[in-house]
């Protein structure tokens, strides 16, 4: 599936979104951009905060374009630097990509296009937790 993505615009994408991010601690803009299963085009940029763990990553603000526009399922998925560099997620955001797109979702790194499971082997996901379901606490009011 790889061949037929177009990745030139949503690298571009990424690239143009790096001029909205807010970074004014770490001076280390970030964009990103992902097409999804109904192809439309999502995008996000890190917003920092002085209060640096509410900081979001880029791909924070990415799912948040996802969700609040119907939603659906990441099927490519790149990010940059300020320099235009492709840059891989972080661990948090891999998670989050992964809850978005799944195993199939391929994500655009410095070595290449690698679909998640390699970006995040053996990924905990929703289907984990329906393996277990909801549990008696032992609480009773």
């Amino acid at each position: 599936m790889t061949d037929e993505i177009d990745w030139t615009p949503l690298r571009e994408r990424a690239r143009a979104m790096i001029e909205r991010a807010y970074a004014p601690y770490s001076g280390y803009p970030v964009g990103a951009a992902a097409l999804v299963d109904d192809g439309r085009v999502v995008a996000g940029c890190n917003v920092e905060n002085a209060g640096y763990g509410v900081t979001l990553c880029a791909e924070c603000g990415l799912v948040s374009d996802l969700v609040a526009g119907g939603g659906g399922r990441l099927v490519a998925f790149t990010c940059c630097d300020a320099n235009g560099a492709k840059i891989m997620p972080c661990g948090r955001c891999r998670q989050l990509l992964w809850e978005h797109g799944g195993a199939a979702l391929l994500v655009d790194t410095p070595e290449g296009v690698l679909p998640m499971t390699e970006v995040l082997p053996q990924a905990f996901g929703p289907e984990d937790l329906a393996r277990v379901g909801p549990r008696d606490t032992g609480s009773h009011d």
